[in-house]
């Protein structure tokens, strides 16, 4: 691993200086100056999600753009810690997420992805009762630990066949196509940028499909997006 000077969104230079990769500690690959996210971004999700609690499901008109807590985040290998007053319906969600490299409003369907930087893998623990009950999401979506992120990025990364792959102690429980979104990468860069400057740096996650099952402590989840990599986390009780 060769050590860089500076930022990836910036000047910066290659060092002399390298180490071997077993010998380095791993973190998340960007400190996001805001945490987009989009919600409920697949039909199965919403169809099955919507099944689950006895109600028909809802798809929304347009991109919903909702937003995370850096304190959330994590890196690759480090414990999910679910807290002592969590319910049983504690989930995964495999997404894929978007790394801005430029400052940008109100672009251009053409120009969108001009905006992304590069590609890598998130998982956005979600605690369901606190998400039906609360009013906002403090607890359910952004408690500490909450928001694993894999420690790469790729760029000129093309998802259009990818294929997004959970494992719950090495047994696959979901395995979906990346790109069937109900909105596209495209579709949340400008309407977030009608309203909002995005900066190199900030992050989007843009949701999951399937039906998520519960995590306990003992557990392991690893999140695959195929040709990203895999994100890999333990689960375990709060202290």
């Amino acid at each position: 691993m060769i050590q860089v000077d500076g930022s990836p969104f910036a000047e910066h230079a290659i060092t002399a200086n390298s180490q071997p990769l077993d010998g380095v500690k791993l973190l998340i690959p960007v400190v996001p100056g805001t945490f987009y996210c989009a919600g409920a971004n697949y039909r199965d999700h919403i169809v099955k999600r919507a099944a689950h609690h006895g109600r028909e499901p809802k798809f929304a008109s347009r991109p919903d753009i909702g937003y995370r807590a850096n304190n959330a985040l994590i890196a690759d290998g480090e414990n999910i810690v679910k807290p002592a007053d969590a319910g049983e319906e504690f989930e995964y969600e495999g997404e894929l997420v978007a790394v801005f490299g430029k400052t940008a409003r109100k672009v251009s369907r053409d120009e969108a992805l001009d905006c992304v930087f590069a590609w890598t893998i998130g998982n956005d623990v979600s605690e369901r009762g606190w998400q039906s009950s609360d009013r906002a999401n403090a607890r359910a979506k952004n408690c500490d630990t909450f928001k694993p992120m894999e420690p790469w990025m790729m760029t000129n990364y093309d998802a259009a066949n990818a294929h997004t792959i959970i494992r719950l102690n090495g047994e696959v429980t979901d395995d979906f196509k990346t790109a069937n979104m109900i909105f596209s990468a495209v579709d949340y860069i400008t309407e977030i940028t009608k309203y909002a400057t995005i900066h190199p740096g900030d992050v989007m996650w843009l949701g999951t499909d399937g039906m998520p099952r519960a995590i306990v402590p003992g557990d392991t989840v690893e999140v695959e997006i195929t040709g990203l990599g895999v994100l890999c986390n333990p689960v375990v009780a709060e202290a």
